[in-house]
């Protein structure tokens, strides 16, 4: 299964910016899926989640209550809404797969730049 993500740009601080992650096979074939940044120097930062058996949600702390991860079952399709965003939070934005056995996220998009500047 791809992972394939879209919509990022650039927004100004306090602006809202939806990403888009579509799976080429069913997300169920993945114990959760989740998004992840990075920016340079900086190594892969977890940001969310959600789990494929009863789609909770779950966030790290310093997205909590701006980022939003929705889904799609009938489309295979995750969804991460941003809200309020920060220049703190320009990163290059990752979907990501967890296996079904080990929950390791191990199938990775290409990634998506979002930039949060005036």
């Amino acid at each position: 299964v791809q992972l394939v993500e879209s919509g990022g740009g650039l927004v100004h601080p306090g602006g809202s910016l939806r990403l888009s992650c579509v799976a080429s096979g069913s997300i169920f074939s993945f114990h959760a899926m989740g998004w992840y940044r990075r920016t340079p120097g900086r190594n892969n930062e977890f940001v969310g989640g959600i789990t494929s058996t009863d789609g909770d949600a779950y966030y790290a702390h310093y997205v909590k209550g701006r980022f939003t991860i929705t889904r799609d079952t009938a489309k295979n399709t995750v969804y991460l809404q941003m809200n309020n965003l920060k220049a703190e939070d320009t990163a290059v934005y990752y979907c990501a797969g967890a296996d079904l056995e080990s929950g390791a996220y191990d199938t990775w998009g290409q990634g998506t730049q979002v930039t949060v500047s005036s």
